[in-house]
């Protein structure tokens, strides 16, 4: 059990002090009478015994609210799991051109980024104890997930991917920066990106030689992957009619760059023209040099807020309810 926010505790110091303070001072008089023998049979409760109830209901209503403002929490235990030395940010290529249905995946004709996305998801599942990062890039870079153990997160960002999301184009060196920028602060034995793009450096403002050293400088292995068929690869597109048709497009992926980047960091270069090989890729990747190193990690915890602010509310309501009806003072 624990308190998110227990500055707001202090404030149930305050409630005896206005309690008193309000009692000392005692509420208006609304009439003056000379006896209240002619107002006695009104009620069959005493106009002292219903103002106490009723002051009652006030500050435990408010406690309830206060105590609720302080968000208590219940934890919901810890455990201590094995975290892998490496730690690895994914930059993913997102540009128009990974539409191109060159890949099949359950028999299914799929376009570049699926595939890329289910192989992903099961990299991520076969590796529980590696923190995994993930950037997307076309035009400029962006954050999807931070290197993270929480991996119900990271794959449910995965799936939220889309083609389009961003200004298109294929900023190769500012997505490998990016990515970058994220494992620069980890201290772990290994720091690894893995690059997946199907075109040339055409957007950002970093060249991608410039990546390549920062990541060397770094000491950051880059494992470069060339995704696309060799020769054409067929780009969906919808006629006037909406009917779904396919024109086919040179496959322009700039190997030799992507070849030096991985060159220059210790890395690797792949080039994944099926499904089966960028599986096989992956697999070769998760062969990486692992070491382990104890972490505790926190489990969440369950809200109990609403336990205290709901009742709150009801004997708030109850007690201006009753001063209104049954208890009413007398105008």
């Amino acid at each position: 059990m624990r308190f998110a926010h227990p500055w707001w505790l202090l404030l149930l110091l305050a409630l005896p002090i206005l309690a008193w303070l309000k009692g000392n001072r005692g509420g208006r008089a609304a009439f003056l009478y000379s006896t209240v023998a002619i107002v006695k049979g009104i009620s069959g409760v005493t106009q002292s015994h219903s103002g106490a109830i009723l002051r009652r209901l006030r500050w435990l209503a408010l406690a309830l609210l206060i105590v609720g403002l302080a968000r208590p929490q219940q934890g919901l235990g810890e455990r201590t799991v094995k975290a892998s030395g490496v730690d690895i940010v994914v930059a993913l290529d997102l540009s128009t051109s990974m539409v191109s249905e060159d890949f099949q995946l359950k028999g299914q004709r799929v376009n570049r980024l699926d595939v890329a996305k289910d192989v992903l998801k099961e990299f991520v599942l076969k590796r529980p104890n590696d923190r995994i990062g993930l950037v997307a890039f076309a035009g400029r870079p962006y954050i999807v997930s931070p290197p993270t153990l929480d991996h119900e997160f990271l794959l449910e960002n995965i799936d939220r991917l889309r083609i389009g999301s961003i200004e298109d184009g294929t900023a190769i060196g500012s997505g490998l920066t990016a990515a970058l920028n994220r494992l620069r602060e980890l201290n772990s034995k290994s720091r690894v990106v893995i690059l997946m793009t199907d075109g040339q450096n055409n957007a950002g403002k970093v060249p991608p030689a410039t990546a390549a050293e920062a990541a060397q400088t770094l000491g950051v292995k880059v494992y470069t992957i060339g995704v696309g068929t060799r020769g054409k690869a067929p780009v969906p597109y919808f006629d006037a009619f909406g009917t779904k048709r396919y024109r086919e497009m040179d496959v322009d992926i700039d190997e030799e760059t992507l070849k030096a980047i991985a060159r220059r960091t210790g890395g690797a270069y792949f080039r994944a023209d099926s499904t089966d090989t960028l599986r096989e890729i992956y697999a070769q990747i998760d062969r990486l040099e692992k070491s382990e190193v104890e972490m505790k990690r926190f489990q969440r915890y369950r809200e109990l807020f609403p336990f205290f602010v709901l009742p709150g509310w009801v004997l708030l309501m109850l007690e201006i309810i009753l001063a209104h009806t049954v208890w009413r003072k007398l105008p």
